[in-house]
């Protein structure tokens, strides 16, 4: 009989989520399940939305696309995005995803599917099945609805976020739950901090499943505060941010970066925000951190019709696999 495997959990949404996965995948011994955010509706995952009623492809084919075992230009081709004509803007995964979704009628279902094309290795789960639009209410009184407009609203640090919700209820997806009450290891993050994290613990179900999982549980935070939603967030306000929406002292450790982006990384994101800084004097008794070099030193080309404007300070996803190992 072969070594059982740790059951690994990612929870999050695309981009922070593709790169823990992708460094996870390399390693033989772990049995991976992402569980993905369904409140995108930016760029072309927002048109297939709205057009045809699906839920939203665009995070769980980056999910898909980093767990995937098949080719390099099966892959590519899988994340290639149209630049001219009626498909402008369009990425083809994410209408391959949806094509499967109207001909099983069932999102999960739908991912199975393409889990076969890719050849997956793993499985990836959306946290709920309902259609669901975020809400953010300010505390001046403002409501900022959706979160393509949440994303990119500057007056979220402004002001400041007094209630995050959903427009009507989100049930968990039950092979979401199921996984992560199984799990030996659940990790959450990186990612946007309102848009790609918190939805999934708006989910009714989710946060009480990870709280009582057994799993050992990790925080991953991000390298750079996103101008307008977490200005001056540190490594601290991350993390006690994040359990607000689950249980206070959720995670075991929290993972940070020490290592200061380039100065020609951050020349190029410069209007984008800051670094996120750990403040020892903010340590908590209940988490323990572990501060290492996460910075992918590669800044990441630009796709050609992505409307959407891409994070360029990454997590370098060997390095943060080699953090995550290192818990198990």
């Amino acid at each position: 009989m072969g070594e059982k495997k740790t059951k690994v959990v990612v929870i999050g949404g695309g981009t922070g989520s593709f790169t823990v996965l992708s460094g996870l995948k390399k390693h033989e011994n772990l049995d991976l399940t992402a569980v993905v955010s369904m409140a995108d509706e930016g760029g072309s995952t927002g048109k297939l939305r709205d057009e045809y009623g699906v839920l939203p492809p665009g995070d769980v084919r980056q999910c898909l696309v980093a767990l995937s075992e098949t080719d390099v230009l099966m892959r590519e081709l899988f994340n290639f995005r149209f630049s001219g004509g009626s498909l402008a803007g369009h990425n083809l995964g994410n209408i391959l995803i949806s094509a499967a979704e109207k001909m099983t009628g069932n999102f999960n279902d739908a991912l199975k599917v393409m889990s076969t094309v890719l050849h997956v290795k793993g499985l990836v789960l959306p946290v709920t099945l309902d259609k669901v639009r975020l809400i953010a209410e300010l505390n001046n009184g403002k409501v900022i609805v959706g979160e393509t407009n949440i994303a990119y609203n500057h007056l979220v640090s402004r002001f400041g976020v007094k209630k995050i919700y959903f427009d009507k209820k989100a049930r968990a997806n039950p092979e979401a739950r199921k996984a992560i009450k199984n799990a030996d290891l659940v990790i959450v993050g990186p990612g946007s901090f309102y848009t790609s994290l918190v939805p999934n613990f708006l989910v009714e179900g989710i946060s009480d499943a990870l709280y009582k999982a057994k799993a050992k549980k990790v925080f991953v935070c991000n390298l750079m505060n996103k101008y307008g939603q977490t200005d001056n967030f540190s490594v601290h306000d991350f993390a006690h941010g994040i359990e607000k929406f689950i249980k206070p002292n959720t995670f075991q450790y929290v993972i940070h970066n020490t290592r200061i982006p380039s100065p020609k990384l951050l020349s190029k994101y410069l209007d984008e925000g800051e670094p996120v800084v750990f403040d020892k004097s903010r340590v908590s008794k209940y988490h323990k951190f572990i501060g290492v070099d996460l910075v992918n030193k590669r800044i990441p080309k630009a796709v050609s019709g992505d409307a959407i404007q891409r994070t360029l300070i990454r997590h370098d996803s060997d390095k943060l696999a080699a953090a995550i190992l290192s818990l198990i």
